[in-house]
C-alpha cells in the first residue's frame, strides 16, 4: 500500500527543468530511478518517514533507537572528470567547497545572520561534517580527490559519469564515503541520489559552474542525499515531511525580502532561506531543527546511513603509495600525421579510447573504399605502402554520431 501511494504521489509531481538559480534534478532523477526500478519504491516509503518506529530520533535524542554521535564526520571522495585543462580543477577549491558545505551544516556560516527574525529560533547546528577521505577502501593513501580525463564534453542526469566503463569514474564504497562528481552537466547545477537507492548510483553530481567557495548548491544537494525535500514536497502547497517548515506553493526564485505567504502560511510566510528552496546562493542560510531530526535519522542503526559511522575512510592510511596520474591527450580531436607520406602514418585518437575496436576505412576520391583497418590501440599505424600515389580519406564512425574524416596524401 505505501508502495503504491508512493508512485501515486510521483505521478502527480511536476518533472520539468525548474528555470530558477539553483536548478537541481534530483526530483526528476529520483522519479526515473523508481520508474526504472519498481522495488525501490518499497524501500523507499520506509525510508522517507524521519520517525519509524524502528529508528526513532528526535532532537533531544529520545526514542527507541540510539543516538548517534553527536558531530557525525563523513569520508568524501571528490571525482573531478575534466575534458579541458581549465576544467582540472584545484585541490584549494575543493577544500573551499567542503569549508561552505561544513559551514552550512554547523550553521556558522557568516550569512546566518540574515536569517529572518522570525524563523531564527529554528535554525540549528545540524552537527554533520564532511571531510576528505584519507584513506581508500583498499586502506591506501588518498587526498580525497580523484582527477580523470575524460572524452565526454557534457553529462546528462543519467549517472552515467559514476561508471569508468561510461568514461566516468566508479564510485567508492557508498556505505563508506559520500561520493561527489564534479563535471560539465549543462544546464544543472547538480542532483543527488537519495538513501535507499542503487548503492554504486550513491552519491551527488555538481555542475563545475555550482562547485566551490562559497557555493551552495553541494549544501542542497547533501540536503537531498540526507533524505531532505524541497519545501514545497515537490508539488503545489506540497508536504517536505518536517513539521517546521512552513507549507508554500513552489520554489522561490531570486534573492526576495519581507514576508512571502503562500498556501495559507501567513503571518511569517515562506522560509525562502531555507537551503532546501531555490533562492540564490547568497540568501539561504539555514537548515532547522526538524530537518536536521530527519537527517540525523538516517545514522541510527539500522537506518539508511549507519554504515558511514564506521567508515575507516577517515584513518590513517596502511599504504603509502601514491597512484600513478594517468597522461592526459595530447589532442582533444584526432591527429593524422605525418602527411603527406609514403609508407606509413599514425592515426592518435587518444583522446577518446571508445574508438578501440572500432574500423576506419581508406577511401580514394571516387568514394571507393580501399582500405578497412581494425582500431587497435589509441595510436593506430596505419600501413599506406601498397597505395598509388594522391589523395585519400580516413573514415570512421564511431556508432554514437561522432565521425572521424580526414584528408591525407600519399606520395
Amino acid at each position: 500500500m505505501k508502495a503504491a501511494l508512493l508512485i501515486t504521489f510521483i505521478s502527480l509531481t511536476f518533472i520539468g527543468k525548474l528555470t530558477a538559480q539553483k536548478s537541481c534534478s534530483s526530483f526528476a532523477y529520483q522519479q526515473q530511478e523508481l520508474k526504472s526500478n519498481p522495488g525501490l519504491a518499497t524501500k523507499l516509503a520506509t525510508i522517507q518517514s524521519p520517525y519509524t518506529s524502528q529508528n526513532r530520533l528526535q532532537i533531544d535524542g529520545t526514542g527507541t533507537g540510539s543516538p548517534s554521535p553527536v558531530i557525525i564526520k563523513i569520508p568524501v571522495v571528490v571525482h573531478i572528470l575534466y575534458h579541458t585543462g581549465d576544467q582540472k580543477i584545484t585541490d584549494d577549491i575543493v577544500i573551499k567547497q567542503l569549508e561552505t558545505l561544513n559551514n552550512c551544516f554547523r550553521h556558522q556560516n557568516a550569512d546566518s545572520v540574515n536569517t529572518p527574525a522570525v524563523f531564527k529560533a529554528l535554525a540549528a547546528d545540524c552537527e554533520i561534517e564532511f571531510q576528505l577521505a584519507k584513506s581508500t577502501p583498499k586502506k591506501a593513501y588518498t587526498t580525497g580527490i580523484v582527477r580523470k580525463y575524460t572524452p565526454i564534453t557534457e553529462w546528462g542526469a543519467d549517472d552515467k559519469m559514476k561508471f569508468s566503463a561510461e568514461m566516468g569514474d566508479d564510485a567508492w564504497d557508498t556505505k563508506s564515503y559520500l561520493n561527489i562528481w564534479v563535471c560539465n552537466l549543462g544546464d544543472f547545477a547538480g542532483y543527488a541520489s537519495f538513501p535507499g537507492g542503487i548503492e554504486n548510483k550513491d552519491g551527488l553530481v555538481i555542475s563545475f559552474s555550482a562547485f566551490g567557495e562559497g557555493q551552495k548548491t553541494a549544501v542542497h544537494e547533501v540536503g537531498h542525499w540526507l533524505n531532505l525535500k524541497h519545501l514545497w514536497g515537490d508539488e503545489n502547497c506540497g508536504d517536505d515531511g518536517v513539521s517546521d517548515t512552513p507549507k508554500q506553493a513552489s520554489y522561490t526564485p531570486g534573492c526576495p525580502t519581507g514576508i512571502r505567504i503562500t498556501c495559507g502560511n501567513g503571518p511569517n510566510g515562506d522560509m525562502y532561506s531555507n537551503y532546501m528552496d531555490f533562492t540564490s546562493d547568497e540568501c539561504t542560510n539555514l537548515f532547522t531543527l526538524g530537518q536536521k531530526a530527519r537527517m540525523k535519522a538516517l545514522f541510527a542503526p539500522g537506518a539508511a546511513r549507519y554504515s558511514l559511522l564506521n567508515s575507516t575512510g577517515l584513518n590513517n592510511p596502511l599504504i603509502f603509495e601514491s597512484p600513478i596520474p594517468e597522461e592526459d591527450p595530447k589532442w582533444l580531436h584526432p591527429q593524422l600525421y605525418p602527411n603527406p607520406t609514403t609508407t606509413q602514418m599514425t592515426l592518435d585518437i587518444a583522446y577518446d579510447v571508445r574508438w578501440i575496436g572500432k574500423s576506419i576505412q581508406v577511401i580514394n576520391l571516387t568514394g571507393q573504399p580501399v582500405m578497412t583497418i581494425a582500431i587497435t590501440s589509441k595510436t593506430q599505424t596505419i600501413d599506406i605502402s601498397r597505395l598509388q600515389a594522391g589523395m585519400y580519406f580516413i573514415v570512421a564512425n564511431k556508432g554514437d554520431g561522432e565521425y572521424i574524416k580526414q584528408k591525407f596524401i600519399k606520395l
